[in-house]
């Protein structure tokens, strides 16, 4: 049998290793709906971000290379709609389903494309080293809580910094400040000198860059292992898209809102081991058919989207102008 006190360690640490992703994805999607645009494009996004990272880290043998690529490309989603929606007036909805379908699309042509000449991550060891644990002298020896917080790899601690940097960023500059301005009232926004197309297409490209982090995490995290009909991102976008919603528009909310998605994500896989580690109060869990671990981030996402669409507006971070596109001479 094995040692409770390992499996609940192992529960735990996978937890925050495998859903920092969603905390990329949610602050990203925050920063774009903060200047009053709503982007579905969160999951092709991500896509897009995780397989040029992934292939220009390894092509370089650089972590740093990586993460500006998928940044990048994934900002390029990011203009892409904003040409779309900003200066063009598109439908947000329809062009966020777009481009999810872009990325999603161009995600399996290149790595079907590549076949035999797909790289492995192997192949390039600044990307193993850099997904390998970077213990906290200390800390990282507290029994249970050591290993799952303080013995993270690098991309974990650079996800939480980004999310409690847009958080002050939006709340503390003023840079921020007429960002969330942009998102409210657009109209009195521009009446004070505010560019509101500047704002929205630096920050919808910023945002965007966000989310492809998280792509590029994922392909790490899976090895860079490319197989044809699953993609890396595997429904993640359109929980992250839920989870700005459940962390109400707020970063470091998100953080929260990612472990506690990730319990019910990672319970899938540990069930079984914890049923078994602490029979007496867990043990009903091998009785839970399997299918509905898999289902539970997904059912919990519709639940979320629900309990918004009923929830009074007082309270909440939702920018008044979401979704909608400004025309000035309308103002």
């Amino acid at each position: 049998m094995n040692d409770p006190i390992s499996v609940l360690t192992l529960f735990l640490f996978n937890i925050v290793l495998v859903n920092i992703p969603l905390l990329y994805g949610t602050v990203g999607e925050i920063v774009v709906e903060k200047s009053g645009s709503l982007d579905l494009g969160v999951e092709g996004t991500m896509a897009v971000g995780a397989m040029f990272g992934y292939l220009a880290g390894c092509m370089t043998n650089s972590l740093l290379l990586g993460l500006l690529v998928a940044f990048l490309t994934a900002g390029l989603c990011g203009l892409l709609f904003s040409v779309l929606t900003v200066t063009f007036q598109a439908n947000q909805n329809v062009t966020g389903l777009t481009i999810t379908t872009f990325g999603l699309g161009l995600y399996f042509f290149t790595g079907k494309g590549m076949g035999a000449d797909w790289p492995a991550m192997t192949s390039a060891p600044a990307l193993v080293q850099g997904f390998a644990a970077l213990e906290i002298p200390l800390l990282s020896r507290i029994p249970v809580l050591g290993k799952v917080f303080f013995s993270q790899n690098g991309l974990v601690y650079l996800g939480i910094a980004v999310a409690a940097l847009v958080w002050w960023y939006l709340s503390y500059t003023k840079t921020g400040l007429r960002l969330r301005a942009v998102g409210e009232n657009p109209g009195a926004a521009d009446s004070v000198g505010v560019n509101i197309l500047l704002y929205k297409y630096l920050h919808i490209i910023t945002g965007s860059g966000i989310m492809g982090l998280g792509g590029f995490y994922m392909a790490l995290n899976m090895s860079g292992s490319f197989e044809g009909s699953n993609c890396w991102i595997n429904g993640y976008g359109w929980i992250a898209i839920a989870l700005v919603i459940f962390a109400n528009w707020n970063p470091l909310l998100a953080v929260l809102g990612t472990l506690v998605f990730g319990f019910f994500n990672t319970l899938q896989i540990y069930s079984g081991a914890l049923a078994g580690a602490f029979p007496g109060a867990l043990g009903w869990l091998n009785a839970v058919p399997p299918h509905l671990f898999k289902a539970l981030p997904f059912l919990i996402t519709a639940i979320v989207l629900i309990a918004s669409s009923v929830r009074k507006r007082e309270g909440s971070g939702q920018p008044a102008a979401l979704g909608l596109n400004y025309f000035r001479e309308e103002r």
